[in-house]
């Protein structure tokens, strides 16, 4: 499963990031490494971006990049 499918509430732990270059070295300086546990909170009104909890701090992520990032529901 991938971050973009998890409901909003719910949590994940990320299992692998699927990115490369500056956009992969701008997830892990986010926080969002592999173990990091990770909560959706809320969806813009159209949907995209999405606001995810990473270790006391939220931030957004679109739809695109959080289908490469892995995750275990958990």
């Amino acid at each position: 499963m991938t971050l973009d499918q998890v409901d909003i509430g719910g949590k994940a732990v990320i299992t692998a990031v699927h990115l490369e270059g500056a956009e992969r070295r701008r997830i892990f300086d986010l926080g969002l490494s592999i173990g990091t546990i990770v909560e959706a909170v809320r969806r813009s009104p159209l949907g995209d971006p999405v606001a995810y909890r990473v270790r006391g701090s939220t931030i957004a992520l679109r739809k695109e990049q959080a289908s490469r990032i892995e995750v275990e529901i958990g």
